[in-house]
């Protein structure tokens, strides 16, 4: 009798203590400063984590933008000593990162973590603007996390993260009550979904996304229809014009017609490399790989995708939510490759729905006693110690070389440092060097040009339509130039030779290298602690041969 007598009296004093405004004011203010202590120590320790590896070498991507942007510091346009696929907005980006920092791995990898950093926040007041500061403040926080993590290739400047950022800034502008968007908040928000696009072809799906949300925004407020398609009209053209001052700037420079069979012809020829049937199962293994050890994350995410519509606190906000999670599905399933870093286009959506289940939780739980409505602050911190243990050697511990290593397990990306160095201090300003393979990092280490546009060898593999031609242009180039090096990567993962490849520049290269090369610089690779450098002393055979890279100075 004496225990229920108290536990009424208990349970009396719990609403009692719910129901007082001064106290719910306090617990208000309690949890708010928990939430934002938990984001500040979470942003603390991704950015930590950039700074320790800010040297981590050079991928192949980033080898490519980087020495794109090295060519246009110098006034040498995209496609013409470096041919892609991509559009060139990423390499504008590189350039304007190397003249603010300098033209060194650092400075790119600061760049990316300023990036990182606009777009957390961004993503913070996009959560805010939608729902409340805890969907903010949880999304930001999600989206520093995922963006990190080796699962997405996050240390590396890709694209992706220069398509993110863009975009989130234009659908941040239409945000607003529709009736307070006005002719230059739509150019603007257009502008910034087409520097988006710029970047990377994907960026086209969330333009769409945008040009549909406000569209449908503009019906819905009870606007009229010409109106409502004017204004439309009005953000298409800001989408459109950083494509057609490009298209203008790559006319007078010359080298639109290059441009345009890379990122047209071509680029239609490799996305549809991969067949439907097998699709399917290139996106099982690219969603497991992209989730890795930060599955908590996006089982949160998942729990805010299924509910955000019965939630009352999301709204409206639903449309937008489902939208960019739509646009951003669309952008990943382009050409069906999945790659690690394509997820990344995902991750601002994946963050706001895990923000979503977050907050309905606090929702439920808002009538509580503080102890328990601390419940999600504890569930979110709990993820975060959970991915950050996972990763705690990447993090902590290993060296960026030893990062490169661990990532990208078989790719020569360390290694190709030396061989840069070797070739820059045997080399004047003036000499081209060429590289058979896809190492383009060479280049941009070395500040030398190179001998061919083709500082991919992946096009030459493919059983694409081009890939004779290709093979017979680059081996065309190679001979005008004589480069006074050329390097031969002669490893599996810079070729991705298929039974079905083209094996022209094989045939050509044992004997152009054998008539007009003489070997002096020979790297082996036997595993990644175990790697045998050998300059101006190549020796005839060595104990135990791994994946090599020759270097050969042309003879007199």
């Amino acid at each position: 009798m004496l225990n229920a007598t108290r536990s009424r009296d208990k349970n009396t004093c719990n609403v009692e203590v719910a129901n007082n405004p001064h106290v719910k004011n306090d617990q208000d203010k309690t949890i708010r400063i928990a939430w934002w202590v938990l984001a500040v120590a979470v942003f603390s320790l991704t950015t930590a984590v950039r700074i320790r590896l800010l040297g981590i070498p050079l991928e192949r991507d980033e080898g490519e933008y980087a020495y794109a942007g090295q060519l246009l510091l110098q006034g040498i346009p995209p496609y013409k000593l470096a041919y892609s696929m991509k559009f060139p907005g990423t390499y504008v980006a590189y350039a304007i990162t190397m003249f603010l920092f300098g033209q060194t791995v650092t400075a790119i990898h600061l760049g990316l973590l300023l990036v990182n950093c606009a777009t957390s926040a961004l993503i913070f007041f996009i959560g805010k603007r939608l729902v409340n500061s805890t969907v903010g403040i949880v999304a930001a926080a999600s989206y520093a996390l995922l963006s990190v993590s080796p699962s997405v290739l996050g240390l590396a400047a890709h694209a992706t993260h220069f398509v993110v950022l863009p975009v989130l800034g234009g659908a941040f502008l239409l945000l607003n009550k529709q009736s307070r968007l006005g002719v230059g908040r739509l150019l603007l928000g257009g502008l910034l979904m087409g520097l988006g696009l710029l970047m990377k072809q994907p960026g086209l799906f969330f333009i769409l996304f945008g040009a549909v949300y406000l569209f449908l925004g503009d019906v819905r407020s009870g606007l009229a229809l010409r109106k409502a398609i004017l204004r439309n009209l009005i953000f298409a053209g800001g989408a459109v014009t950083p494509l057609v001052i490009t298209f203008l700037a790559l006319c007078y420079a010359g080298v639109f017609v290059q441009f345009w069979f890379w990122t047209i012809h071509y680029a239609h020829e490799y996305g549809t490399l991969v067949s439907i049937s097998d699709a399917r199962q290139l996106l099982i293994q690219g969603v497991r790989d992209a989730i890795g050890p930060n599955w908590p994350l996006w089982i949160l995410a998942g729990v805010g995708l299924l509910t955000c519509s019965l939630n009352r606190s999301t709204g409206r906000s639903t449309g937008f939510l489902l939208g960019l999670f739509i646009s951003s599905t669309l952008a990943l399933f382009l050409g069906f490759y999945f790659r690690s870093h394509y997820f990344i286009l995902l991750l601002p959506a994946v963050a706001l729905f895990a923000g979503i289940a977050i907050n309905s939780i606090s929702s439920v739980l808002r009538r509580q006693i503080t102890r328990v409505r601390f419940f999600p602050v504890l569930l979110l911190a709990s993820c975060a110690v959970f991915l950050v243990l996972a990763q705690r050697d990447l993090f902590f511990l290993l060296s960026p070389i030893e990062a490169s290593h661990t990532i990208y397990a078989g790719n020569p990306f360390s290694e190709t440092i030396k061989v840069a160095e070797y070739v820059r201090d045997h080399t004047d300003p003036s000499d081209t060097i060429a590289v058979v393979g896809s190492e383009p990092q060479i280049y941009f280490y070395s500040h030398r040009h190179s001998a061919t546009g083709y500082i991919y060898t992946y096009p030459l593999m493919e059983a694409q339509t081009y890939a004779r031609q290709m093979q017979s242009e680059m081996i065309h180039e190679i001979e005008a130039a004589e480069p006074k090096y050329l390097i031969s990567v002669t490893i599996d993962v810079s070729w991705l030779h298929s039974p079905r490849s083209e094996n022209l520049i094989f045939e050509w290269a044992q004997r152009y290298i054998a008539e007009n090369y003489v070997a002096v610089g020979f790297v082996n690779i036997i595993a990644a602690d175990r790697v045998e450098y050998y300059f101006d002393d190549v020796p005839q055979q060595v104990p135990e041969l791994g994946e090599f890279i020759l270097i050969y100075r042309r003879k007199p």
